[in-house]
């Protein structure tokens, strides 16, 4: 990717803002009537961004201090006993607790020096700007797993890119996977063997990618990375 840390945290923020205007509107049916992602409501799915936003928080405080700490506490038993804790929340609660959770984001992230992004964390092993574009990937899919308005049509070609390049481990085996959008000059490429061709527009490519949008005709992809 040749975002710099800066644009792509411009990037989040204009996500931010998205999720914020259509969470004022957000009405306790809502909240409680089913996402895109099977046997998740709206609040399951906004109570993991909540969740997942206060624990980068943690990561980046952390690494800012020179230490590492676990993403979650409690590890992926207790990341899902968090979920479940909160998806049957009201609509003005479930707001409250994204917003809150994006603003004290934000408010870490800014304390980072540029040559901070770069210091170990435990999520993956990896440095904390790996949060970063977790977090973007977080926010994009799952606001249009929710269901309220924001569609994967709606991503950006930067965005698509990056995850493309990000579920490449994706890709099955024994064919070479050519990705074709027929809007965009760029296409994506991985494996060996007899090619699987898939056309289409970028965004659906990537949806196909990521499992939000289904295609028979192609081979089963792997888990995701």
């Amino acid at each position: 990717m040749a975002l710099t840390s800066e644009e792509l945290r411009a990037d989040i923020a204009a996500g931010h803002e998205r999720l914020a205007k259509r969470l004022v509107e957000l009405t306790d049916d809502e909240a409680r009537g089913p996402s895109a992602l099977p046997g998740w409501s709206r609040g399951h799915v906004l109570t993991h961004l909540e969740n997942l936003g206060r624990a980068f928080r943690r990561q980046a405080e952390y690494a800012l201090a020179g230490k590492t700490i676990e993403v979650y506490d409690g590890g992926r038993p207790g990341r899902d006993a968090g979920i479940e804790a909160g998806a049957g929340r009201s609509a003005a609660e479930l707001r409250e607790g994204v917003l809150d959770s994006i603003h004290g984001l934000e408010e870490s992230w800014a304390q980072v020096p540029e040559d901070g992004w770069q210091r170990p964390v435990r999520y993956r092993e990896g440095p904390l700007l790996g949060t970063v574009f977790c977090w973007w990937r977080e926010v994009e899919i799952h606001f249009a797993d929710a269901d309220l308005g924001y569609r994967t049509d709606d991503w950006s070609p930067e965005f698509c890119a990056h995850v493309l390049e990000f579920l490449a481990p994706r890709a099955p085996e024994g064919v070479r996977l050519v990705l074709r959008p027929v809007d965009d000059p760029r296409e994506w490429a991985w494996g060996s063997g007899p090619e699987a061709e898939a056309r289409g527009r970028l965004t659906d490519l990537t949806a196909w990618m990521a499992g939000r949008r289904e295609d028979g005709s192609l081979p089963a992809l792997g888990p995701w990375p």
